[in-house]
């Protein structure tokens, strides 16, 4: 299966459980990053718009570049109310979009995807002078107890499973490779608060997890439930997370 239809399927799931981008990345971003309502953004991998989504309530163009149709199609319901949203069928080699256009480059949830020295290239290509690419995680504390336990229940029933964030590591080698050992790091608190109809969105949408046909299905949702269950408080889990960003020009 290719990485374009890993996430057919599981688009709804997708824009339901996942959760959007710390406030203080999307501050910094329109602070000292220079970010503004001028700017044009090419957000690769944009899925359901997410991200789009925090970047065109300041008022940006965004360009969401999304393979994917259903994920694709549901970004376009979305965020039909702004105006300066465009869905782009294109992919992290070929966006479309056309040379010098853009400002920055953003990737959230998607660079462990891509092939990073072609995405280098199209990156090169799209942006204008002196523009930076951004590549962003929301990414789970690995010491949490509820999240090593989601792991375990995710390795046990999901035979793609290979880690959170598509095994993506801190200063991981396609990351170094990507920017040439030459970016900056900034993280910032991102807890998420879930009821267990989250819980379950979230746990669905990923690659990874299965689809309701599979036999183990039941299994694995019942082992998500019981963990809800046994770490939530009056209905709530609090999941420890942060919001992690690496930039820098290419």
């Amino acid at each position: 299966m290719s990485n374009v239809n890993k996430f057919s399927n599981k688009a709804n799931e997708y824009s339901a459980g996942r959760p959007s981008y710390a406030s203080g990345l999307i501050n910094m971003l329109y602070g000292e990053q220079g970010f503004c309502s001028g700017s044009a953004i090419a957000d690769i991998g944009s899925g359901t718009g997410i991200f789009a989504k925090q970047m065109l309530e300041r008022g940006s163009v965004v360009y969401g570049v999304e393979p994917n149709d259903d994920m694709r199609k549901r970004a376009e319901d979305d965020l039909s109310r702004f105006e300066k949203f465009y869905s782009i069928n294109g992919t992290d080699e070929n966006t479309t979009l056309e040379s010098g256009s853009v400002d920055f480059v953003t990737v959230a949830q998607a660079f462990h995807w891509f092939n990073v020295m072609p995405f280098k290239k199209e990156c090169s290509r799209i942006l204008k002078p002196g523009g930076k690419v951004f590549l962003i995680w929301n990414t789970r504390d690995a010491e949490s107890e509820t999240n090593r336990r989601q792991e375990v229940i995710f390795k046990r029933f999901c035979p793609s499973f290979k880690g959170f964030s598509g095994g993506i590591k801190e200063n991981d080698e396609r990351i170094r490779s990507f920017f040439g050992n030459d970016f900056t790091y900034a993280e910032f608190a991102n807890p998420l608060l879930y009821n267990r109809e989250k819980f379950i969105q979230r746990s669905l949408s990923s690659s990874y997890s299965l689809c309701s046909a599979n036999e183990r299905y039941g299994e694995c949702l019942q082992a998500l439930n019981d963990l809800f269950d046994e770490f939530s408080i009056d209905g709530v889990l609090a999941v420890p997370n942060k919001t992690e960003v690496y930039f820098g020009a290419i």
